[in-house]
């Protein structure tokens, strides 16, 4: 069931990652790059809970944010 919920972001994901991101520099301060933390946390926990871990490091990832080895817990 938690993957069902997850798929239409992981499509959007995919969306993002074919086509928006090669035409923008290279900018993520982590490692996975953002895009790639969003769709592990969204395959391993699930809408909410990876939702949920990806909107925090989307939003922890900005110059005073965090950056380096960060990976889905």
């Amino acid at each position: 069931m938690k993957k069902i919920l997850a798929y239409p972001f992981l499509l959007i994901i995919r969306f993002y990652q074919s086509v928006i991101s090669p035409f923008t520099p290279a900018s993520c301060r982590y490692s996975p790059t953002c895009s790639q933390y969003s769709k592990e946390a969204l395959i391993k926990h699930g809408a909410f809970k990876g939702g949920w871990l990806a909107l925090k490091r989307i939003f922890s990832c900005h110059p005073f944010g965090g950056s380096g080895y960060d990976p889905v817990p």
